[in-house]
């Protein structure tokens, strides 16, 4: 895993060798929840102020991505998670989630949260973040209960 981390990199997620897998992405999230639940953000979000947008790149294109959203001096969003479907299995996922608890350590925050869907589609998400220390939590920062959400967190 750490040949898979050093390969991952600080990037605008408006570069156009990022676009095609945030598009994949949000496309996704809107086939496996209601719009109106869905939290995923587009490539301008992701480049607003307080969000670090990292990526794996491959031939000139993203295969694996994740986003930092700073909450608080010491409270972090995971955001935009996402491997390539062809590129799953690999380990991309664990770098990428230890990278960015890496940063959020480094950044001074104690700890991380994120919101995934309650939907069937995310059951394997749900899992992937459960096998590394998170736990179900309440809603944080602006969210509300939602029948088609789920709050995880853990400290880092």
């Amino acid at each position: 895993m750490d040949a898979l981390k050093s390969d991952i990199r600080e990037i605008q997620p408006t570069d156009p060798s990022i676009l095609p897998l945030i598009d994949r992405h949000l496309t996704m999230m809107y086939a496996s929840s209601p719009a109106c639940s869905v939290h995923a953000m587009d490539a301008d979000q992701l480049s607003e102020p307080g969000v670090r947008f990292f990526a794996v790149l491959e031939d000139g294109l993203a295969i694996a991505m994740g986003a930092l959203k700073t909450v608080s001096t010491v409270h972090g969003e995971l955001k935009s998670m996402h491997v390539r479907d062809d590129r799953r299995g690999e380990g991309l996922a664990d770098a990428m989630l230890a990278h960015l608890i890496d940063v959020a350590r480094a950044s001074g925050m104690t700890r991380v949260s994120l919101e995934t869907g309650s939907q069937d589609a995310f059951v394997p998400a749900r899992r992937f973040y459960q096998r590394h220390g998170f736990v179900f939590c309440g809603p944080f920062e602006g969210y509300v209960e939602d029948p088609a959400s789920v709050f995880l967190t853990r400290e880092v």
